[in-house]
C-alpha cells in the first residue's frame, strides 16, 4: 500500500482550488463579498494574533460546523452564498481545506497565498 505524503496531498489540492493574494483577500474582505476564515489552532491566534473581523475555525471543525447537517453546524455564523476565504499560517493546511470544501460542493472556494504570514505583511489589521 502506497501512503501519499503531505506534500503530495496539498500539490494535488492546489492544482483543484483557487489561490488568492493578500491585496485580493483585502480587497473581497473589504467589499463585504467573503467570509474570511482562520483556520489556525487557538494557541496560534492567542501566541501571533489575528486577523481584525475574520471568523476563527479550527482546521479540525471546519467541515462540521459548515455542514447544515451536522450536530456541530454553526447557523448564522457565515454567509453560506459568499466565497469561503481560507487561510492558516503558511498556506498548506489552507489548501487541504479549501480542498475539502470543494468536495463538499461549497463552489466558492480560495485560500490566500503566504498565509498568515503574508496576511501579517499587508494591509489587513491584526490584534
Amino acid at each position: 500500500m502506497a501512503i501519499k505524503s503531505s506534500q503530495t496531498l496539498v500539490s494535488e489540492a492546489l492544482k483543484e482550488i483557487k489561490t488568492i493574494s493578500t491585496d485580493d483577500a483585502h480587497k473581497m474582505f473589504n467589499d463585504n463579498k467573503c467570509n474570511l476564515i482562520d483556520i489556525r489552532d487557538i494557541r496560534e491566534l492567542q501566541k501571533e494574533g489575528q486577523v481584525d473581523g475574520a471568523s476563527h475555525i479550527p482546521r479540525g471543525m471546519l467541515e462540521f460546523w459548515l455542514d447544515p447537517e451536522s450536530v456541530y453546524f454553526k447557523d448564522g455564523k457565515l454567509d453560506l452564498n459568499k466565497e469561503m476565504v481560507l487561510f492558516c499560517a503558511g498556506g498548506l493546511r489552507s489548501a487541504l481545506a479549501a480542498k475539502s470544501l470543494k468536495d463538499m460542493g461549497f463552489e466558492k472556494v480560495s485560500h490566500i497565498d503566504g498565509g498568515f504570514g503574508a496576511i501579517k505583511q499587508s494591509k489587513f489589521k491584526i490584534t
